[in-house]
């Protein structure tokens, strides 16, 4: 299985339903990097996906994005290849 990132704060709720599709699919482990503790993780992450919201996802090197484009590669069938290549 890929290495699952997972930026997110404590009280986001679609950081809880990321986590909670990936697990049904089958992710045990994901790391999670909290910018609500750490502001200087909000700007790398932000460095690093253009992006400012959470959760940002990266399945391996590949930035899947927020929940919703996490979703929407479920639905398509590109998230099971992407979690177990």
């Amino acid at each position: 299985m890929a290495n699952v990132t997972m930026y997110c704060t404590a009280v986001c709720p679609y950081c809880v339903r990321a986590e909670m599709l990936l697990k049904q699919r089958g992710v045990t482990d994901i790391q999670k990097i909290r910018i609500d503790l750490d502001p200087a993780q909000r700007d790398a992450m932000m460095a690093r996906t253009g992006r400012r919201t959470v959760p940002q996802i990266y399945i391996g090197d590949t930035h899947v994005g927020g929940f919703d484009d996490l979703a929407a590669l479920d639905r398509a069938n590109g998230l099971m290849p992407l979690l177990t290549a």
